[in-house]
Formats: C-alpha cells, structure tokens, sequence
C-alpha cells in the first residue's frame, strides 16, 4: 500500500526530534515502511508557502523550518514527490464538478486516486467527499474497510 502524506502530516513529523509530535502519529509513522510515504508538490509549496511567512515576521523560526525543510523534507522526498500532471488535472476538475471545493485538497486528492494511494491526514472531513481512502493517524486504532478490501478510514475505536 502507498500512502500521500497530507502537509499537515509533515508538519508533524517536525516536532518528532523534539519529542512534541503526537503519539498516535508517531507510532503510525514508525509502525509504516517510510518507503511508502509519497508527498503531493502541493504539500511542497504549502510548506514553502508557511515558511516565506514564518522568515517574514521571525528570522530565527525561519531559518530553523528553512532548514529542516532543505536538509530533510527535500531530500526525503526528492524521488517521492508526486507532480500535478495532465492526469491529476483532468482528476481534479471531476471532483469540482459536482461539489467546489478547495484546490489544494482538491489535488492531492486527485493525486490519491490516481496512483490508488491512501491519504494520510487529520483533515478527514475535507478528504471524505472525494471518496480517496483515507488514514487519520491522529485517531488511528481502528480501520474500516472499502468494498474492495482497502482500508478506507482509521477512526478512534
């Protein structure tokens, strides 16, 4: 199984050298071959998005998510960073047809659902129309199961 990292799964995972990431999504990620983790480029230019407003008003925070996103983030993903091509477009307009929502969920969702990936986020609800399997470690101690025996969503039991 592969899974999309949503942006706020990522930014989790910075607070795990600190020992401030939450213990459910640290025991998901350490618990997951990482070699199935894959990220959107939209998870890659919201994270660069809150780091040119982070430089902006605290030099020192910056530079700190400056680095961790060049010397980790990047490279972690340079080969696992899926690109909004042709096929993802044309996915997203599908799933703006019958209900508007966000772009940039809009997305990684297509981005899911064309490489018949799980999105791994604590936004369940923005996910949910699409219909793209969804894991939110936050709450992960129970999986309910789609039609076709994939896991579709990890809830608090």
């Amino acid at each position: 199984m592969m899974f999309l990292l949503d942006t706020n799964v990522i930014s989790e995972l910075r607070k795990a050298g600190d020992g401030k990431a939450d213990a459910n999504v640290t025991a998901w990620l350490s618990g997951t071959d990482a070699t199935s983790f894959y990220i959107s480029a939209v998870t890659i230019m919201e994270l660069e998005l809150g780091i040119l407003r982070v430089e902006r008003r605290d030099a020192v925070q910056g530079a700190r998510l400056r680095t961790w996103m060049d010397n980790h983030v990047l490279p972690e993903f340079s080969e696992r960073t899926l690109p909004i091509d042709e096929v993802v477009a044309l996915r997203c307009a599908q799933l703006h047809a019958p209900d508007p929502r966000p772009e940039r969920d809009a997305y990684i969702a297509a981005t899911s659902l064309v490489h018949s990936m799980t999105v791994v986020t604590r936004n369940v609800a923005d996910f949910e129309p699409t219909g793209v399997a969804i894991i939110n470690p936050w709450a992960a101690h129970r999986c309910d199961m789609s039609m076709d025996g994939h896991a579709k969503h990890w809830t608090e039991e």
